[in-house]
């Protein structure tokens, strides 16, 4: 799975996020420092794994892991300063809450947030560096949960089958119930919406 990539010696750290294209929740990166001594079979594209797989292992990255972690940004963050700001928001301070910390990180993408370590982006990493499938994993199975959560506090939305994303379902439920706090207001179906006086 892993490419020819140059990576420098030192703890490294795949990055990824989930959660860039919903209308509603955070965005929440993933940053994951695998442990040689402790290999984890079966990590790829959190996106092409099944619910109840990638739950198993998250439960593995989670114990055998040498370091993983977490970051996000709000959905008043993601409508301040714009999803991509917000996505190197969530991935910063996921790599910035490693312990131990990171000498280098792979990001998924085209582009690397700001971080205190060296890093590097890699386009479609999730399916070539384990790191990143590992990060991508605990990013969506961490967004998922939420989304669920979320569902309980707003029925009638859908939200725990759609995760947000703009389904048909979704969209309608929008038109007829309105926009809820945790709805991206920058995003235009739902800018349409409240523009219609569906707040």
């Amino acid at each position: 799975m892993e490419t020819d990539l140059y990576v420098p010696a030192g703890r490294v750290a795949g990055v990824d996020e989930a959660g860039r294209g919903p209308l509603a929740g955070p965005v929440i990166a993933g940053a994951v420092i695998l442990d040689p001594e402790k290999p984890i079979a079966g990590l790829r594209d959190s996106k092409c794994l099944s619910a109840s797989r990638r739950d198993e292992l998250y439960d593995q990255i989670r114990e055998r892991a040498l370091a993983w972690a977490v970051g996000r940004a709000e959905v008043e963050e993601i409508d301040r300063i714009n999803i991509l700001q917000a996505t190197m928001l969530a991935m910063r301070r996921a790599v910035e809450a490693l312990q131990p910390f990171a000498d280098h990180a792979l990001i998924d993408g085209n582009r690397c947030p700001d971080l205190s370590c060296t890093a590097q982006a890699i386009i479609k990493g999730d399916s070539k560096v384990q790191a990143i499938s590992a990060a991508s994993i605990v990013a969506k199975v961490t967004r998922d949960r939420e989304m669920i959560e979320l569902d309980r506090c707003y029925p009638g939305y859908g939200l725990a089958q759609h995760k947000g994303y703009p389904s048909k379902a979704h969209i309608e439920a929008l038109e007829s119930l309105g926009v809820t706090p945790v709805h991206r207001r920058s995003y235009a179906p739902v800018r349409r919406i409240i523009e219609r006086g569906g707040v």
